[in-house]
């Protein structure tokens, strides 16, 4: 539950909802609390795995086609993370915590939606970053196969059959067994 903020306390992390929690109250396990705005916020670490999102084969993908010009050697959450702030910036805060070696993490992210509705939001927009790098194809029959596969293709049922399969109640966020 939400506290209310100390004045000289700096653990504490300002929800898109307007709600205060003290940062500790996250770990690297969770993917999603209950607020106390009667919300469920997902949330995020730079340490969090890109198969929480995709399957490996495409995170593999995504890594090979996607040059990162930044710190991080390969295309990591906090480039996926980047590209949902860039879209949604009033409805997920971002906290650095790189300085605090209790975290367990340096980057932080917490959204106003769950973690099913960040996790089609993120299948989206990977969607559409494939689109614009398909659209400058030199090979027409490239772009006229990935064009019909999207018009097949449902982002809710991709998130529900790849969750179904996917173990998020523990803090490795691995598949079973």
């Amino acid at each position: 539950m939400a506290q209310p903020r100390i004045p000289g306390d700096d653990t504490a992390v300002e929800l898109p909802c307007g709600e205060r929690i003290d940062r500790y109250e996250l770990d690297l396990g969770m993917r999603e609390f209950d607020c106390g705005c009667g919300a469920t916020h997902a949330v995020v670490m730079d340490v969090h795995p890109l198969t929480r999102f995709f399957p490996a084969f495409l995170v593999e993908i995504l890594r090979e086609t996607i040059d990162t010009a930044d710190e991080f050697e390969e295309f990591s959450m906090p480039h996926l993370l980047g590209v949902v702030v860039e879209e949604f910036p009033e409805r997920v805060v971002s906290e650095d915590v790189s300085g605090d070696g209790r975290m367990g993490c340096s980057l932080l992210w917490v959204t106003d939606f769950d973690s099913r509705r960040l996790h089609e939001i993120a299948v989206e927009l990977v969607i559409e970053l494939m689109e614009h790098a398909i659209s400058h194809a030199a090979d027409d029959e490239a772009i006229s196969a990935f064009e019909e596969q999207m018009l097949t293709f449902d982002v809710e049922a991709f998130v529900e059959e790849y969750r179904a399969e996917r173990d998020f109640e523990d803090e490795y966020d691995a598949f079973p067994a």
